[in-house]
This record gives C-alpha cells, sequence and structure tokens, in this order.
C-alpha cells in the first residue's frame, strides 16, 4: 500500500468567499458571497452515482439566502425570516448535493452540475471538479466571518475524513470573459482524505490468475470479501456493504451472485502467448452483483513489465509515475460509449468487459519462472483487491519445451505448406 500512498493525493475542498454589505430594513446587516469547489486530486478514485454530499456546521447562526448550482437537502426552521424572503436553508448543519447537468441555465454557475460525480485526476482532470456558488446572511451587523466546522463529504458513501477547515492564500479568480482578474476576500480550505477501513467492512474485490503453460487456474481466495451460506444450492446472496447515515435501507446490501469468494468484483488476470520480442496478456473485469452497474470503472495494476511499451486493445490506458519504485503501475479504463460501463450480473451470466494487453519483452528481466510474469497488486475503483498466496500461483511444468517463444510468421508458413501438401 506504501507505493500508492505517492500517487493518491487527495480530494480538496475550497471555500471562496466575497463579503458585501447590503441594509435591511433600514438596519445595516452585513452577508457574504461564496464560491465552494471540490477538486478531486486522486488519481485513480472517482466519485460515482449517486454522487457527493458535503456538510459542515456554521460558526454562528448564519443562514444560506440563496445558493447556485447545488441545493441544501432541507431547508430548516426558517420562522425568524417571517416578513422576508424565506432562504434557502436556515440549518445549522446543511448538507449540500450537487444539482444534474440538466439544470435551469440561470442556476448554472461555472463549474457545477454534474449530478455529483467526479472524474479521476489522471483519467479526465477537466471533470475532477465541481462548483456552486450560495449568499450567506444572518450576520448580525459583525463583518468578522469565521469558518465553519464539522466538514463532512459522503461520496457517495463514508470513508472521507476531512481536516480543519483553515485560511489560505485569497484566490484570484477572472472576470468580464477573462479580461479582469478579481481576489477574494477570504479563501477557506481543507483536505479529505480517503480510508478503505472506514468505507468498506470488507473487500471489494478480488484476483484469480491463469496461463497458457498450465491447465490450473488459481481463483480467488475463499471468503476474499466474506463467506457465502452453508447452503451451495442458493444462488444469489446478500453481502453486507456499507450504510449511509440516517438509512436503514435494504439498498446499502449488496445482492451477489453466490460464490468462494464472495466479491462483487473479480480481476482475472491470464497469461495468453509468449513471443520472441513480446507476451500478451488479457484482463478480464467481471461483476458479480445483480444490481449494480460500475460507471466509468478503472483498474490499476502494478507489474514491473509495466516499464516496457504496452498496448491495450479494448481499454484506455496510461502510465502513472512510481517515485523511484521498482514495479511499474498502469491504469486501465473503458472506451466511452463502448465498455466504460460494468454491467450487473443475470442469473445465467456476469457482468464482464476484458481487453487483451501486448507488453514489449525486457531480454534482461523477462522471465516465465517464479510468478514474474504474474500481477503484484491490483486495485479496481481504488479500492485494493485480494491476491492468491504466491503458493497458489500456476507453476511452470517440469519439460518447458513447449515454453519456447512462438514467431507467428514462422507458424503461418508451416501452416500454408501442410494445407498445400494436403490439397
Amino acid at each position: 500500500m506504501g507505493l500508492f500512498l505517492s500517487l493518491e493525493r487527495s480530494l480538496a475542498l475550497m471555500l471562496i468567499s466575497l463579503i458585501t454589505a447590503c441594509t435591511l430594513s433600514g438596519i445595516k446587516q452585513f452577508s457574504f458571497f461564496a464560491r465552494v469547489t471540490i477538486q478531486n486530486y486522486y488519481q485513480y478514485r472517482h466519485v460515482d452515482k449517486p454522487g457527493w454530499k458535503l456538510g459542515w456546521t456554521w460558526a454562528k447562526n448564519e443562514t444560506i439566502l440563496s445558493m447556485a448550482g447545488a441545493f441544501a437537502t432541507k431547508q430548516g426552521n426558517c420562522s425568524s425570516f417571517k416578513f422576508q424572503t424565506p432562504p434557502h436553508s436556515c440549518e445549522k448543519s446543511p448538507v449540500i448535493a450537487d444539482l444534474m447537468p440538466d439544470a435551469l441555465s440561470e442556476n448554472k454557475p461555472v463549474g457545477c452540475c454534474h449530478g455529483g460525480l467526479l472524474a479521476a485526476w489522471a483519467i479526465n482532470p477537466s471533470k475532477s471538479f465541481s462548483s456552486f456558488e450560495m449568499t450567506i446572511g444572518n450576520l448580525g451587523t459583525n463583518p468578522n466571518v469565521q469558518a465553519p466546522i464539522n466538514l463532512t463529504l459522503m461520496a457517495p458513501g463514508p470513508g472521507y475524513t476531512c481536516d480543519l477547515i483553515e485560511d489560505t492564500d485569497p484566490t484570484v479568480y477572472s472576470d468580464i470573459g477573462g479580461k479582469r482578474q478579481l481576489q477574494a476576500y477570504r479563501t477557506w480550505k481543507s483536505t479529505c482524505t480517503y480510508s478503505s477501513f472506514i468505507a468498506n467492512q470488507a473487500p471489494v474485490c478480488c484476483v484469480s490468475l491463469s496461463t497458457f503453460y498450465n491447465p490450473k487456474i488459481t481463483s480467488c481466495p475463499t471468503c476474499s470479501c466474506g463467506c457465502r451460506e452453508a447452503d451451495k444450492n442458493t444462488v444469489s446472496c446478500i453481502r453486507e456493504g456499507y450504510s449511509e447515515p440516517e438509512s436503514d435501507s435494504f439498498d446499502n446490501y449488496d445482492i451477489v451472485q453466490c460464490t468462494d469468494h464472495m466479491c462483487p468484483v473479480r480481476i482475472h488476470w491470464h497469461i495468453m502467448t509468449n513471443y520472441v520480442t513480446h507476451w500478451k496478456v488479457k484482463l478480464t473485469i467481471s461483476n458479480y452483483n445483480y444490481e449494480r452497474n460500475y460507471s466509468n470503472w478503472n483498474v490499476l495494476i502494478q507489474h514491473p513489465g509495466f516499464s516496457q511499451s504496452t498496448t491495450a486493445y479494448s481499454f484506455n490506458s496510461t502510465m502513472l509515475p512510481s517515485f523511484g519504485f521498482s514495479d511499474e503501475v498502469a491504469l486501465f479504463w473503458g472506451i466511452e460509449y463502448y465498455n466504460d460501463e460494468l454491467l450487473y450480473a443475470e442469473e445465467d451470466k456476469v457482468g464482464a468487459v476484458s481487453t487483451q494487453i501486448l507488453l514489449r519483452k525486457d531480454v534482461v528481466s523477462f522471465t516465465l519462472r517464479n510468478g514474474w510474469a504474474l500481477p503484484r497488486r491490483i486495485y479496481f475503483n481504488g479500492e485494493d483487491c485480494q491476491m492468491p498466496l504466491p503458493d497458489t500461483f500456476p507453476m511452470l511444468p517440469n519439460v518447458s519445451s513447449s515454453l519456447k517463444p512462438t514467431n507467428p510468421v514462422f507458424l503461418l508458413c508451416i501452416y500454408l505448406t501442410f494445407k498445400r501438401l494436403f490439397t
């Protein structure tokens, strides 16, 4: 896990505030306008449906007079504003959710309205942030603005822990189509970090292995993500998932196909062919969840072979910096409108996406012995997948004459000659 601490950054939240004064009922009251930006710096962890929810507690008795680009899930008790336009939210601890892309244009500031979805930084930086704006009032006659406290982030479930909101350098932003620069009155910033131990009571994925040189298939470790029920005839099993606050819904449980590993997702690595200058792998991702699709999924694989030229035929891919570690790291994700959605399982089959990966050999290090060609670690959507133990890996047979690299052109010539002799 230490390798990826340097790759995974954080999900940072920035609160930009610009104070303005206004007069209400002849008494000078203060309010301020704020823009909140959520920026996902995680290289390979995105925020999926149903999207993020951001919460905090006001330091005093502030209220949200109006909002654009997002909404508070509760208005709260606004009875003290009888003779004024009711505020958007009078909650002491409001919870904010993102608007959908089809929101009205007058309620859509720049950078808003992605339905709560945030892309991973390494995959699509332009969709890795979201912004919304609000006007905050009920400050009384004291113009001193205090930062809110107890910042919380659900993205979409638990797992994120946020630092204190602190002052940082005032943000500079543009106006008049970028022709004029303005500086915010104050800027607050907090950083939220993710923990799988908080988010999941059990792992969510596992890895299985196979090779062309050994008929044995190394399955996912038994009980990788929980243990199945004693009744082996049961087709579907209930796997406990995360539970959202203030919710006892049955939707918080995964209904998955009953397997020995009980994981919603399985990653299979199959060594297909050993050529003279290259070797080929087939990577398959299977969804055993009966009710959930995985949108914009990604898989991160740690393997020394990625130091050489690598081609994935049916997935997008990129290399991530390994910061001095010997094993390279490759990130794979689906092609938009083709296989970027990992569909749920059905009664007679599981949802799956796959690709072949062609890797150039490093003549110094490449070998099929001792499990070198098998992955070191695999992550699905940022979650660490359970790997089989090394002593269960498919091993080379005693007689290895059949493992000599093949030359596809040479084999084709033999095949054509053979056909010609018998026609």
